[in-house]
Order: structure tokens, then C-alpha cells, then sequence
């Protein structure tokens, strides 16, 4: 067995969104019990391509179309067949080689769902059944997957299950364990929280947590000694204040905290990459809020229940030799961290709070943000970059909103942290953003689903929701999407017509309402109702959203 090394905490190099996971184990899941050889770990791996949540470089023109109208790290809207998926394993084999598994397509498979078995929601090794933790199955009851032909439908139903399982999977995780094996002792999460406490605590300091230059100190750190942490990073700050050279960070982490130990590395993966990483696996458990524009890392003050809880429950914590020993600790669920609640955030208090990013983010910066999400390009933006798609669509369009037509009351649904930036999206019993107009309500739906998907997922619940929200008061709904499937038009035209046109739903591709929020006075039209008379998003529909491989 190799030496023991100290390393810095780099979770995966394949999955780095960890939103993908629940897709993912949904895959796994379905060979649950199954004794794993490397023929199984073949075959999911095969599945994996089958759903669109791998996508090899070489693939055929069919195979292109079916997977064309969806970003990578979520299910393509249509599965391939059995033909398509032999198309896929033959050309493109897999140079690759994990302990325990043969050359190839078995060793890809452990490396691409190694996360799973880590953060304690599946465990697999070889000529062992494959198993879903109570916290996997925790995690599945976050979203529904139909497959209806071969069109693959899903919704997401309790995103709030996702945030509690990476809560309770990061704050038990050890950087000591038998998966990952480096000599670095501490629970990152909590080694986090405890260093801002001290931070936080320290009047001389600014009271903003822990600035993003100083987290590789975190990364690379040996220990669990929170203090020791803070009193390097204060001695940091008294030289060089919060701006502090890359090479200076460098220096610190090779030659101080590893003692020249860690020879290989790149100033970018050690300034950006890794603090990137670390960010969004911190920031998906809710404790975590940024600020200073995303300079700071600081605590949700929201959640300092949860946060104390944590603290007291497994910063003493015990090492395990054993891998199935690590696991099933990893793996249990906390029911008692579930049951705390976060502190409630009151309309007035929501409303405010988005009005404030509107002195971050202008007018044209929104409009580019949005055009992003559009095109299905990464944002760069030091903020938004750690807000997943559908999350960020409903905040941009939040502030959109209120930039453009600011006489509106503008109420989102999505769950936020103490500075407002949303944590999931809006719960799947309301809308997404609930707007006031004098006495007039809008109802604002949002989704980055744009084909097939959208139409199937999207139209009925909008209109169940519009239902409950108009019963007080003259509504319409507003539905934004990045194109607007035809299919979604005829089937908001039917909604229009059961109910007599007391349903109004007004759908606008995303670049289409940053156009009509342009020019518009308000919110609420009586002009625009009429899906198909005067509507560009009927008007250029069939320009835009062609339907997928020759189908209407």
C-alpha cells in the first residue's frame, strides 16, 4: 500500500456540479441489490449514456439530435435505444483503469459514481450487491423520472431534500477516510464554520467570515484545529489585509502548511479551481452565505441553528478503518438536523432584500446574465456562478423585474440566504414569483426545460398554480422560458379555452420578456393574452424551436 500524503480537499474531477448527483443515483438506483462484476458496472455505464448523463465525444447524427435540446449533467429529453447505446460503448472505449474493476468501460464506471459511494449515498464493490442508503433514498424523493417511449420526463418535487442530504453527507465527511486515504484530519464543513465563528467573533476583523483568497489555506489544511486556522489567516491579514498575492497563498500552502511536501501543482487550480469546487459543496448544504460580491464566505445567519447543531453533534468525531464502517456512518439519516427549521425570511424583508442586488447587478448586466442561461453558456459572474440554472433563472428574473418596472411588488418563492441569493428553487406547490401590481397579481413561472419537456412538466402546474392564485384577485401568469416549445403554446391555447380565457397565460422566450420589460409601463397587459395574435413568442416559434428529429 502507497504512503499516506497530505493533499488539498478536491472531492471529484468528474462531477463538479453536484447537482448532477440525484440524476445520477436515480441511474444506479435501478440496479439496486444487483451483485456488482465488471459486466454490471458495464451495463451501468451504458444506462448512463442511455439517459444523457454521459456523453461521450463520438456519437451518431441520431444520437446528436436526441441529445441536442439539453445541457450536459441532466437527462436528454429522449433515450437511446439499445442500438444507440452499442453505438456509443463501441466507439467510444474508455482508456482507464480503477483498483477492483477491469480496463475500460468498468473502471469508468467506478470513477464517474466514486462520489456517491463518498458522500455516503450508495456503497458498491466488486462481487458485493449494490446499495442506496437511507440518504440516497432521501435524495431520489427530490425528484420524479418517467419514461414514456422513449421520451424521458423528470420533475424536480422536494428540492429541499437535496440541500438536507448535502447538510447531513458534508458534515460528516472526513477528509481522513478510508475512500480517499490522505493524511489531511478534519471535517471540512465544520473546520469552515468553526474558523468564521472565530473570524466573526474577532472585533479587529471585519465580521464578513472568510475571504475567498484565504480559503486554499482551508483546503490544504492538515488538521482539525480551527484556531491554529484563524490565527494563521489574521496573521495573513495583518500583512497583506484581504488582498493578499496569489504567490503568497501559494507559498503558504507548499512550503508552510505542506512543508514542501505537494510538488505538483498550477496556480490556477490552487487560486480558482479548487476554491470553486469547495464553494458550491459548501454552499449546496444552505449554511453558507457570500458576500462583498462574492469576495467573503461567511455563515447564513438564517441558519444558525442548524449551524450550532452541526458543530455540537460531529466536530468529535472518530476515524474508521473500514470502508462499509465509514459508509453506514456517513450514510444514516439525521432526522433531528431535518427538523430544524431556518429562520423564516418575511415578504417585506424578501422584497428588500432583492432590491438590494439590484445595486450589484444593472440593467445590462441582468440582460447578459440572462442571455447566458439563454444559450446554455456558464456564467462567470463571481456570484452567480455558484446558482444552478433553473435557481438562477428564477433570481434574474426576480431582479429583471423589479429593475425594469420597480412600481412592482415583486415576491419571490425561492428559498435564500440572509443576503437574499437563492439557495433552491421555489417549492412545488406555489408559483416561482408572486408579483403585485395596485390590485392586479402576476404570477411569474420560469423553466430552463425547452422541448417536449417543458410542455409535459410545466403547463399543468402553471395553471393549477394561476388557479390558486387568482382566487382573490384579477390574475394572469407570466411564463418565461429560454425558447418556447410549440407544443407548450397549443397546450396553454386549450388551457385558455376550458376556462373561458380566465386562464391567461402569456409565454415569452427569455430574450423576448427582457425585450417587452424594455418598453413595457407595467407588469400587467390586457394586450397580450391572445396566444398567437400579436405574440412573438407564437410568431417565430416554428424559427425557433424546431421539433427534435422530425418529429411534431
Amino acid at each position: 500500500m502507497p504512503r499516506l500524503k497530505y493533499k488539498p480537499l478536491l472531492y471529484t474531477t468528474t462531477m463538479r456540479n453536484p447537482e448532477r448527483l440525484k440524476f445520477m443515483l436515480f441511474v444506479l438506483a435501478k440496479f439496486s441489490g444487483q451483485t456488482l462484476d465488471d459486466d454490471l458496472a458495464t451495463k451501468i455505464f451504458g444506462e448512463t449514456i442511455r439517459y444523457g448523463l454521459y456523453r461521450p465525444t463520438k456519437k451518431s447524427k441520431s444520437i446528436k439530435q436526441k441529445w441536442s435540446t439539453t445541457p450536459n449533467g441532466v437527462f436528454s429529453e429522449y433515450i437511446l435505444n439499445d442500438e444507440e447505446v452499442l453505438f456509443m460503448l463501441q466507439n467510444n472505449p474508455q482508456k482507464h483503469k480503477e483498483a477492483g474493476f477491469g480496463w475500460g468501460f468498468p473502471s469508468r464506471f467506478a470513477t464517474i459514481y466514486d462520489l456517491t459511494k463518498e458522500l455516503g449515498l450508495a456503497y458498491f464493490t466488486p462481487q458485493k450487491p449494490i446499495v442506496i442508503s437511507e440518504l440516497g433514498e432521501h435524495l431520489l424523493k427530490s425528484i420524479e423520472v418517467n419514461v414514456s417511449g422513449e421520451e424521458i420526463q423528470y420533475e424536480i418535487v422536494n428540492s429541499e431534500y437535496e440541500q438536507q442530504v448535502f447538510l447531513q453527507a458534508m458534515a460528516k465527511s472526513q477528509r481522513k477516510n478510508p475512500f480517499v486515504r490522505v493524511l489531511n484530519d478534519n471535517i471540512p464543513l465544520i473546520l469552515l464554520l468553526q474558523t468564521i465563528k472565530l473570524l466573526n467573533t474577532d472585533p479587529k476583523q471585519n465580521g464578513a467570515g472568510i475571504s475567498r483568497k484565504e480559503l486554499p489555506l482551508l483546503i490544504f489544511w492538515k488538521d482539525n484545529n480551527a484556531k491554529d486556522l484563524y490565527n494563521r489567516i489574521v496573521e495573513l491579514r495583518k500583512l497583506w489585509g484581504y488582498n493578499p498575492s496569489d504567490e503568497t497563498i501559494i507559498d503558504i500552502c507548499i512550503n508552510e502548511i505542506m512543508e514542501g511536501q505537494y510538488k505538483k501543482f498550477d496556480p490556477q487550480s490552487i487560486m480558482v479551481d479548487y476554491v470553486d469546487e469547495f464553494i458550491r459543496k459548501m454552499r449546496i448544504t444552505g449554511l453558507i452565505s457570500l458576500r462583498g460580491a462574492g469576495r467573503f464566505i461567511d455563515i447564513n445567519k438564517n441558519e444558525l441553528d442548524k449551524v450550532e447543531y452541526v458543530i455540537r453533534q460531529y466536530s468529535n468525531y472518530k476515524h474508521f478503518t473500514s470502508e462499509i464502517a465509514y459508509f453506514n456512518h456517513i450514510a444514516s439519516l439525521d432526522k433531528n438536523l431535518i427538523e430544524i427549521k431556518a429562520k423564516p425570511v418575511t415578504t417585506t424583508n424578501a422584497e428588500q432584500l432583492l432590491t438590494n442586488w439590484l445595486n450589484q447587478y444593472a440593467w445590462d448586466t441582468i440582460k447578459k446574465e440572462l442571455a447566458i442561461l439563454a444559450s446554455g453558456g456558464a456564467s462567470k459572474d463571481a456570484v452567480l456562478k455558484f446558482i444552478a440554472a433553473p435557481t438562477r433563472l428564477e433570481f434574474l428574473t426576480a431582479l429583471a423585474i423589479k429593475s425594469q418596472i420597480p412600481n412592482v411588488r415583486v415576491l419571490p418563492n425561492y428559498s435564500c440566504d440572509d443576503e437574499g441569493l437563492p439557495t433552491s428553487t421555489a417549492g412545488g406547490n406555489k408559483g416561482d414569483i408572486e408579483c403585485y401590481e395596485q390590485q392586479k397579481g402576476i404570477l411569474v413561472e420560469v423553466t430552463m426545460a425547452t422541448g417536449r419537456q417543458q410542455t409535459i412538466m410545466e403547463v399543468w402546474p402553471i395553471e393549477r398554480h394561476l388557479t390558486d392564485f387568482q382566487r382573490d384577485r384579477k390574475a394572469q401568469c407570466v411564463f418565461v422560458a429560454p425558447s418556447i416549445f410549440s407544443d407548450s403554446v397549443r397546450q396553454i391555447q386549450f388551457v385558455s379555452y376550458q376556462s373561458n380565457g380566465e386562464r391567461k397565460i402569456r409565454p415569452y422566450a427569455i430574450h423576448e420578456f427582457v425585450d417587452y420589460l424594455e418598453t413595457a409601463q407595467q407588469l400587467y397587459t390586457d394586450n397580450a393574452y391572445n396566444i398567437g395574435v400579436g405574440h412573438s413568442s407564437t410568431n417565430n416559434l416554428a424559427a425557433e424551436s424546431p421539433a427534435p428529429y422530425g418529429k411534431n
